[in-house]
């Protein structure tokens, strides 16, 4: 484990360093930029900066910027109103689909209709972890303590309106349990409360949890997906006790509304070529990640069933933004 953090850290640095030696301009005389809407370090951050190195191997200066707040409505929020020159592009996650549920009518844009999907790159599962000395090791064993205990269990929740936080929503509105959110800045301190026993639940990204499930100083009770996760062998979907359950997050790219064809499909062939990579599919596979490089078609398509889906969720459980 500490070879692939070293490897992905690594990687993270080569993918940084190619802002300062790109030299030529963009589509229309300038460089491109890509707005993420995440500290830098993390999977939608990592990716991002490798979409931006391959579009600058096509001639175009670009580099990425970091705007995160707010669960990405502010470097979204600027992307919508920006030209639709193929200057400026978005980095997106699940936080995407979530926040024309959470927010309402008080975003400033249309999560759909005021963007150019240009492709859905990847997408992958959590994991729901406990403290050591929880009472429960499996799922059917938390449902059932959590119905005998409705709002005395908690998850440790690290970022609202992101994929880890509506993994428990849909848990709770699909198994009828009521488990109260404990927000924090993120995953990483989230996973030391549960660590430490503070809180003794929680949904992690699984290249987070998995050392600490590997140690034994957390147990795994179940992952989001419909399938079980390689790096996670013994560890069920939930889905085996809660039919229909499913829950990913997914990093994909967008730009302004309107962008013209031809930009649209040289910005997508740069982005197919970056999920191509063997380096980036062993980082994705290794947390049970799968590679999806779909049409700009295909992502519209994902991105309405996936905002529809959030949405009910959100109803359903009364989620709010932190």
């Amino acid at each position: 484990m500490r070879r692939l953090l070293a490897f992905v850290v690594a990687l993270f640095a080569v993918a940084s360093a190619f802002g300062p030696i790109a030299r030529a301009e963009g589509p229309i005389g300038k460089p491109v930029r890509i707005l993420v809407g995440v500290t830098p370090g993390a999977t939608t951050d990592y990716l991002a900066r490798l979409v931006a190195q391959e579009i600058s191997r096509d001639g175009w200066t670009t580099f990425v910027e970091n705007r995160p707040g707010a669960g990405g409505t502010i470097a979204a929020g600027e992307v919508a109103r920006s030209a639709p020159d193929g200057r400026t592009l978005l980095f997106v996650n699940t936080s995407h689909s979530v926040n024309p549920g959470l927010y309402g009518g008080r975003l400033p844009f249309d999560a759909v209709n005021d963007f150019t999907p240009i492709m859905l790159l990847a997408s992958g599962p959590s994991v729901l972890v406990a403290a050591k000395d929880f009472p429960a090791s499996t799922m059917e064993e938390l449902i059932r303590l959590a119905q005998a205990q409705p709002g005395r269990l908690e998850f440790a929740v690290g970022g609202y309106g992101t994929s880890i936080h509506m993994s428990g929503e849909l848990l709770k509105t699909m198994a009828n349990v009521d488990i109260v959110n404990v927000p924090y800045p993120g995953s990483a301190p989230a996973l030391q409360d549960v660590l430490g026993g503070q809180v003794k639940l929680m949904f992690a990204p699984v290249i987070n949890a998995l050392p600490q499930v590997q140690s034994g100083r957390i147990k795994a009770l179940g992952v989001t997906s419909v399938r079980p996760v390689p790096a996670l062998p013994g560890v069920p979907p939930i889905a085996h006790s809660i039919p229909g359950y499913e829950s990913a997050a997914y990093f994909g790219l967008l730009g302004p509304a309107r962008m013209p064809p031809d930009v649209v499909r040289r910005i997508h062939a740069a982005a197919a070529r970056v999920v191509r990579l063997p380096e980036v599919k062993m980082r994705l596979e290794a947390d049970g990640t799968m590679i999806v490089a779909g049409t700009p078609e295909e992502f519209r398509a994902f991105l309405l069933a996936d905002i529809e889906k959030w949405k009910l969720v959100v109803r359903r459980t009364g989620a709010k933004p932190e």
